[in-house]
């Protein structure tokens, strides 16, 4: 399968490609997961090549139960490309009205828009993709120390709806986000 996301360049900087994991991605992943401030509001952690394989392979997995969409996001770069994120679309039920997103960077990537771009790219793709199936609603959902997911979350559309208390593995309340599907679109 496969399901490619441009992103034009922006005034914030170069295009953006959503592409599906490769194992290619194994190097770059390990030195992501390196980074102390990303390893802070992630639940999996990749230390090595072998949690990295684990890492795609859940990723790969998700595509075939369609259940978690998941796309590494590269920045061209001189006739290569180098990884500066990831997004995805997770707990999609056929049928069901709503469904989660998430997204990290790399250290490198932080502070350049790339968060916003790739996630806004990920949020029209998912209502232009699925909500003839009925999706109406996206969540993004990040601890209220976050203050950075919180400003991405914003500039994208995702309005905040409410306060959760912590839960596990998480150790503090959660803000949930919401997007809901543009007007006019099947499914509204």
């Amino acid at each position: 399968m496969t399901v490619v996301i441009h992103s034009p360049p922006h005034d914030e900087g170069p295009s953006l490609l959503l592409r599906l994991w490769t194992e290619e991605d194994i190097p770059e992943l390990i030195d992501a997961y390196r980074d102390p401030v990303m390893r802070r509001w992630t639940r999996f952690h990749v230390d090595d090549e072998q949690d990295a394989r684990r890492w795609i392979e859940l990723q790969w997995k998700g595509w075939q139960d369609g259940d978690r969409l998941s796309f590494a996001v590269v920045e061209p770069e001189g006739g290569r490309s180098r990884l500066v994120a990831n997004v995805v679309v997770k707990g999609l039920v056929a049928g069901g009205g709503s469904a989660d997103v998430g997204y990290w960077t790399t250290r490198e990537a932080r502070g350049r828009g790339i968060a916003g771009r790739a996630l806004e790219s990920l949020t029209t793709w998912a209502f232009d993709r699925f909500a003839r199936q009925g999706l109406d609603t996206l969540r993004l959902l990040h601890q209220v120390d976050n203050h950075a997911s919180c400003r991405v979350a914003q500039k994208c559309g995702y309005v905040l709806e409410e306060v959760v208390p912590a839960h596990p593995p998480f150790p503090n309340d959660g803000h949930v986000h919401v997007r809901r599907a543009p007007r006019g679109m099947p499914g509204r």
